[in-house]
């Protein structure tokens, strides 16, 4: 069988109108010659509506319960897109994640995908069935409704590939594809064509919306490309794929922005062996993410300023167990909440030398100053003030010839 797995986002199935235009799409794959395998995000708005839900009932509802109850958008989603099929004269039929089964493990609401019983399915899609299947969820080894965190539909469509063996793998979205940059951010952002996982999973996990860090990172260790593409409009999406089936000239795929980052600034830590460690161990043990670090010393090498980064909504808490740590001491503690990451992520710069100066100078030219940088083999990633971050877009997709 020539498998393909389609899935559809929730702005994809929002409406009954919108469920029957991808059901058309679904249709159209069968016409010639595949064999698809539909996964489905919930209605758009339904997971939110249930969340709120859990959250009016009660404050420390159980994450058991909260699984089974936002999984349950997806079930409403599948069925009224296997009854269109149907009506259209395809056999289909809903399937839920415990019903294959799809096995999960981890905890509740940020489980992931470790094996798919595929008997079912394969049986049903040789006596010409359509499967529909919810997306975002499985079941655990206690018997248990587990979900995949947000974006886990994205996750269930790349695994489903996987142990079905597809061909291929669309995530239908409401955008036309993945783009050199966020279009609300800047107008001249271009769609592009081909992209590689790891500029994928850059972009994702520095701020692009399009996909989850941990589903592209399923697609690359699975080695399963993706085609994104729009379900509203029948255009050219973008093809996400290993390195070697890329072929341009481009030093810098892309730029992203981040609207969420708040910065601190520890003065006068004393300059010792394992300080940073001791900084940053109760916040670990806290589940809290450290991004950007920078520890700078002073003349006389008695004292150290520390630099970090963490996402606004950890601020509070953050604050809280740097002043109850006993295990270290400070002369003075900085918060700057007026702050944005904004980098640049391409493969290119591996081979290319000079991508460094040329952005710093970039940003030196439009008078942005860098407050911290972080870089990795195919990302340059700088802190800068919130007010300017349009302009250092506008600016270095000018520079690396985005436009």
């Amino acid at each position: 069988m020539k498998i393909i797995v389609l899935k559809f986002g929730g702005s994809s199935v929002g409406t009954v109108d919108r469920i029957k235009k991808i059901a058309n799409i679904v249709v159209s794959y069968r016409k010639k010659g595949y064999r698809p395998i539909v996964v489905s995000s919930a209605m758009s708005g339904t997971t939110n509506d249930l969340i709120k839900k859990s959250k009016d009932i009660s404050n420390k509802f159980d994450t058991s319960e909260y699984d089974v109850l936002v999984s349950a958008g997806e079930q409403i989603s599948c069925s009224l897109i296997a009854g269109r099929l149907n009506h259209l004269g395809y056999k289909s039929q809903s399937w839920m994640g415990w019903q294959i089964p799809i096995l999960t493990e981890g905890m509740h609401s940020s489980s992931r995908i470790v094996n798919i019983y595929k008997k079912k399915i394969l049986n049903f899609m040789k006596k010409g069935g359509i499967p529909v299947i919810t997306g975002f969820q499985g079941i655990n080894s206690n018997n248990r409704i587990t979900t995949l965190g947000r974006g886990g539909s994205d996750a269930s469509a790349i695994m489903c590939a996987k142990f079905l063996k597809a061909q291929q793998c669309i995530i239908y979205t409401d955008v036309e594809g993945v783009y050199t940059t966020d279009p609300n951010t800047l107008k001249k952002a271009k769609k592009i064509k081909v992209i590689s996982y790891e500029e994928m999973l850059e972009m994702a996990s520095l701020g692009a919306k399009v996909m989850q860090p941990t589903s592209i990172q399923d697609a690359r260790l699975n080695r399963i490309n993706i085609d994104v593409k729009s379900s509203f409009i029948n255009k050219r999406g973008t093809l996400i794929t290993k390195r070697k089936n890329i072929f341009n000239n481009k030093t810098i795929a892309g730029l992203t922005s981040t609207k969420n980052d708040a910065k601190i600034t520890l003065i006068g830590v004393k300059d010792k062996p394992g300080v940073a460690a001791s900084v940053f161990k109760p916040l670990s043990r806290n589940y809290i993410n450290i991004d950007m670090v920078v520890q700078t010393s002073s003349g006389n090498r008695k004292e150290t300023d520390i630099t970090f980064t963490i996402k606004s909504e950890d601020l509070l808490k953050t604050l809280k167990l740097v002043k109850q740590n006993k295990k270290i001491k400070f002369r003075d503690l900085i918060v700057n909440k007026n702050v944005s990451k904004v980098s640049i992520i391409g493969v290119g710069m591996i081979t290319t030398p000079g991508v460094t100066y040329r952005m710093f100078q970039t940003l030196a030219n439009k008078g942005i100053n860098i407050l911290v940088i972080s870089t990795s083999e195919i990302k340059i990633s700088v802190l800068i003030e919130k007010k300017f971050v349009k302009k250092a877009i506008s600016a270095l997709h000018k520079e690396f010839k985005l436009n």
